[in-house]
């Protein structure tokens, strides 16, 4: 239809857990338990070491065999990592360092220092893993949620068969504690449905015959039989799955930015440290305490806080935005919606809530005419006043040869005779200058006749004003509607959600070069719902469909809210504010406690091998910690 599209989905997603996601974490624990029990023993034996160096006082041949021992069990993994980096040419990595360092400081008799290096090091890298795997696993859980059999009527037997083979036209039935496999319309029965997992939303949802369900909605408490409307693969559920899991291969700026760091600082560190071991001796010829001092600061220049952490934040801020129901397809959108400072709107099912009522007919002479040909033609198009019109009492017409103009309406025959149903823009192809009418309207011409026009109301979803008004305060700047609509129905949406500026009466081709416009003055985001949206969100320097209406605009968009509540679109932003900030709090902490422990391991004060492991694996995990403070969102 005209206007401005859309379909209003109030589509959603929901928990559960399978055997599948419980193998995987028993999956996980297997393979964490031989580097547990590593830690443990080398753990033991650096204990020994040092109580038979320090208490027992024995033969420093036995104590450093021990220190020997400790390393080795964990250290092995990390000098075979380094020693491959050279073969493979692609030496300057963190496991080169640790070797280096470590081996070296071996070479000048810090023996308990170096197995002390190797065994934090090897635990830190032990609990960033498993600070990941949570993260991970968060989503996991999320992702979760469609069972892999359904039962399907078959020859009026009940046959059960792995989901991803039911089809199109199939009557799936779904039992309470069950979550609906497939996309499908319910023919059977009622129920209440836990659709958190595809939403954020806990409260629950009352359907029945007639009702859509979407697959991921958890049956609470009715046995339902449903008509599919999708396959396994393009079902909601399977279709969100593979967002979130696409998300973790999409790298942000940021994170790039630690990529290019570490190829640039570690050879420089490397070099560094070699003038550190060799220039002063050959002046004043202390070679131990020179090159304990380059081994030091080799020791602190590990960039694993920065390697893992930042990586790990916009892990876990993805993960608390996926939890509410907000999906972001990459660290680089999440990065990109952080800085968004202007938010341009389709209108209809976006702010408003798509659902239009007729409120005046005002035909040209036979109003009959007028609502028959009308109704007959919108039931060829599921454009949301289409919905509106079908509530009329109407004959049918024989309507033929339909072909639908985005952005103006449809022409078509009726009856035989040349009809055109649509906005304005539409009639003016005729020739038609109607009286323009303040709210949404659709004009009919019919056999070169004007029959007159309907109006309709549409009114504002309940929190888009509050979700406006928060993103203000989130620091964006300017706010605006792009609609095909009529432009008093459009500023008086602007008026009632609180937007300041509004483009009307625009095809899908004109919101793409309004958004041109808007991105001279800053980042832009643009949030539709629909088909004809797919362009404009493409287009848009971050892209968020509100829904799980449009494949299209699914995937045109680098945001999905999985349902059309306007108050999950400030919420994300402020996830990525936040994600953004603890990414930099960790960059600037970590090089920052490096420089300072770098500056004192050159200068000679007292031994500091030990603060030096602090700088690497303390900031790390401290780093690590942080991180996982973007997994907590309001």
């Amino acid at each position: 239809m005209a206007h401005e599209h859309n379909h209003e989905h109030n589509h959603e997603h929901n928990h559960g857990h399978n055997h599948g996601h419980e193998h995987g974490h028993e999956h996980e624990e297997e393979n964490r338990k031989p580097e547990i029990i590593k830690l443990i023993i080398s753990g033991v034996l650096f204990i020994t070491a040092l109580l038979c160096e320090h208490v027992f006082k024995v033969h420093f041949l036995i104590y450093l065999f021990i220190y020997i021992a400790a390393y080795a069990v964990v250290g092995y993994t990390v000098v075979i990592e380094a020693v491959k980096g050279i073969i493979h040419k692609e030496p300057f990595d963190e496991c080169l360092l640790m070797t280096v360092a470590s081996v070296g400081a071996f070479i000048i008799g810090s023996y308990g220092e170096a197995a002390a290096v190797m065994i934090l090091y090897s635990l830190g890298e032990f609990l960033q893993d498993l600070a990941v795997d949570k993260s991970r696993d968060s989503i996991t859980e999320l992702i979760d949620i469609v069972p892999k059999q359904a039962d399907v009527l078959r020859g009026g037997q009940i046959v059960s068969i792995p989901a991803k083979d039911v089809a199109v036209g199939d009557t799936v039935i779904v039992k309470p504690g069950i979550n609906v496999p497939v996309d499908g319309e319910i023919i059977s029965g009622s129920a209440s449905f836990d659709t958190s997992a595809l939403t954020g939303e806990s409260y629950p949802r009352d359907l029945g015959k007639g009702d859509t369900v979407l697959s991921g909605y958890l049956n609470i408490n009715g046995e339902i039989q449903i008509k599919a409307t999708a396959e396994y693969d393009n079902s909601a559920a399977a279709r969100i799955k593979e967002l979130i899991e696409g998300a973790e291969a999409k790298k942000a700026k940021t994170e790039n930015f630690i990529t290019k760091f570490s190829k640039v600082y570690t050879p420089a560190v490397v070099i560094l440290a070699l003038i550190i071991a060799v220039i002063p001796p050959l002046f004043n010829g202390e070679w131990v305490s020179w090159i304990h001092r380059a081994l030091t600061f080799l020791v602190v220049s590990c960039p694993c806080a920065l390697v893992i952490s930042v990586p790990l934040t916009f892990f876990a801020g993805i993960g608390a935005s996926s939890r509410k129901g907000i999906l972001i397809k990459g660290a680089e959108h999440l990065e990109t919606l952080s800085k968004a400072d202007i938010f341009a709107f389709d209108k209809t099912g976006t702010l408003t809530k798509g659902e239009f009522t007729v409120s005046a007919i005002r035909a040209e002479g036979d109003e009959k005419e007028f609502i028959n040909t009308l109704c007959s033609v919108e039931a060829h198009s599921d454009h949301p006043i289409a919905k509106a019109v079908s509530a009329l009492e109407y004959e049918k017409a024989d309507v033929t040869e339909v072909k639908e103009i985005p952005g103006e309406g449809i022409v078509c025959k009726v009856n035989g005779k040349e009809c055109a149903v649509g906005n304005i823009k539409l009639m003016k192809k005729y020739d038609i200058e109607p009286e323009k009418s303040g709210l949404t309207s659709v004009y009919v011409v019919k056999d070169g006749r004007y029959l007159g026009r309907a109006e309709f109301v549409d009114k504002a979803k309940e929190n888009a004003k509050d979700a406006i008004r928060s993103l203000y305060g989130l620091g964006v700047k300017k706010t605006v509607i792009l609609s095909g609509d009529a432009e008093d129905a459009a500023k008086r949406i602007a008026d009632e959600v609180g937007i300041e500026a509004v483009y009307h009466s625009l095809l899908p081709s004109d919101k793409v070069s309004m958004v041109e416009n808007l991105l001279s003055e800053g980042k832009v985001g643009y949030v539709g719902d629909g088909i004809n949206d797919a362009a404009v969100l493409a287009r848009a320097d971050v892209g968020i469909s509100m829904g799980l209406g449009s494949d299209a605009a699914i995937e045109a968009s680098d945001v999905v809210l999985t349902d059309d509540n306007m108050e999950k679109l400030p919420l994300a932003k402020r996830i990525a504010k936040k994600t953004l900030r603890i990414a930099w709090e960790n960059i600037i902490f970590a090089i920052a406690v490096k420089l300072i422990v770098m500056i004192l391991s050159v200068s000679g004060v007292g031994d500091i091998m030990w603060l030096a492991v602090f700088a690497d694996t303390g900031v790390a995990l401290l780093c690590a910690a942080n991180a996982m403070r973007a997994m907590i969102c309001r």
